[in-house]
């Protein structure tokens, strides 16, 4: 059937709706090119028959990712549009524009089908209730979600090779910059270093995180802080917290790491975070760099926070003392206890006697 005659008068009655987007901010700004040929389709519209005034612009998606449809606002607005019957005709560039994920793309292609709406890109001009025009939109999905897969598995691949040479760049924890060159170096701040040295000496004399808190609190000492993309520190109390964080992180030792924690994506977009054990680590390469202390100090740290771990468990898990005497009922335990006698209890003056 000819893409024009697709286009009936009940279509023009309603809107056509344009759905703009670009995968990220960087996008928006650099290649203007594909936002021009985006909005150029107003006159593939006009040229259908729609006017200007019923041709309706959606491009609040813009620097917004098309792998998930839960946080784009304006890809939300366009199915709810479509679901009420007030779109004719939905425009996209192609089909990555308006979803990358199979999931949202038939639910689009569902819900255009009911409400008879037709889809246009820049191949040409689809009804959703076709059976042979909803196969080739659904193929093109596919495709589209298998590149979105093999654009990820490139990335990751890319990143995964220079963490198996250490020449990954990732957040550094406070206490160690990049020079020049790119290489992991000590802070140049002498307090921080200086501060940072004396945390350690203070664990291994205590042999406790929070014991360890408490000394810098005793002391009045603030700890430093880099605040993540600042070049600027703060200092602040130490908190068990960032004391426990410190003594895990390997880099202190002087040892590249990454990968040590994976995420779990959630329904609503949040990421849920979860160690690793040290063997799944993605990387660890000793003295990679600098550090405060040495492995095996590392290794000795982690062993003792090990150690108190296992005792707070022990305590947390051991019955409550019971130091009753022999025959001592527990209200007559409770009496002593309180220096009363059992008629002084509060329990026992609010108890009847049964009625005969």
């Amino acid at each position: 059937m000819n893409a024009s005659l697709k286009v009936q008068p009940h279509h023009l009655e309603r809107s056509a709706y344009l759905y703009v987007r670009q995968s990220s901010m960087r996008q928006v700004l650099e290649n203007v090119e594909s936002t021009k040929r985006q909005y150029a389709l107003r006159g593939r519209a006009t040229a259908l028959g729609w006017s200007d005034e019923k041709i309706v612009t959606i491009d609040s998606d813009q620097g917004e990712s098309g792998a998930s449809a839960s946080w784009r606002e304006g890809f939300q607005r366009l199915v709810t549009d479509v679901g009420m019957g007030r779109a004719g005709i939905v425009m996209g560039l192609e089909v990555s524009r308006l979803a990358r994920n199979n999931a949202d793309w038939h639910r689009l292609l569902e819900i255009c089908a009911l409400a008879d709406t037709l889809i246009l890109d820049e191949d040409g001009i689809y009804d959703p209730a076709s059976f042979n025009d909803r196969l080739l939109l659904g193929l093109k999905g596919t495709m589209s979600e298998a590149e979105l897969h093999v654009l990820k598995a490139r990335l990751r691949g890319g990143i995964l090779n220079k963490v198996n040479r250490g020449e990954y760049r990732c957040v550094l924890p406070t206490g160690f910059v990049y020079d020049d060159l790119g290489n992991v170096v000590l802070d140049p701040d002498s307090q921080v270093r200086d501060t940072i040295t004396y945390f350690f000496e203070t664990f291994l004399r205590v042999g406790s995180a929070s014991q360890t808190v408490k000394v810098f609190k005793k002391e009045g000492l603030l700890f430093p802080s880099r605040m993540r993309n600042a070049k600027f520190l703060v200092f602040q109390h130490l908190t068990a917290s960032a004391a426990l964080r410190m003594l895990n992180n390997p880099r202190y030792a002087g040892a590249y790491a990454y990968g040590r924690r994976h995420y779990r994506k959630l329904a609503d977009g949040r990421k849920v975070p979860k160690k690793r054990d040290r063997n799944d680590w993605l990387a660890c390469i000793p003295d990679a760099h600098p550090g405060y202390i040495t492995w095996e100090r590392y290794e000795q740290n982690l062993a003792v926070l090990e150690t108190n771990g296992q005792g707070y468990k022990v305590a947390r898990s051991s019955p409550p003392r019971d130091d009753r005497k022999p025959g001592m009922s527990a209200t007559e335990h409770k009496a002593l206890m309180a220096n009363l006698p059992v008629s002084q209890l509060p329990e026992h003056r609010l108890m009847k006697p049964l009625a005969h």
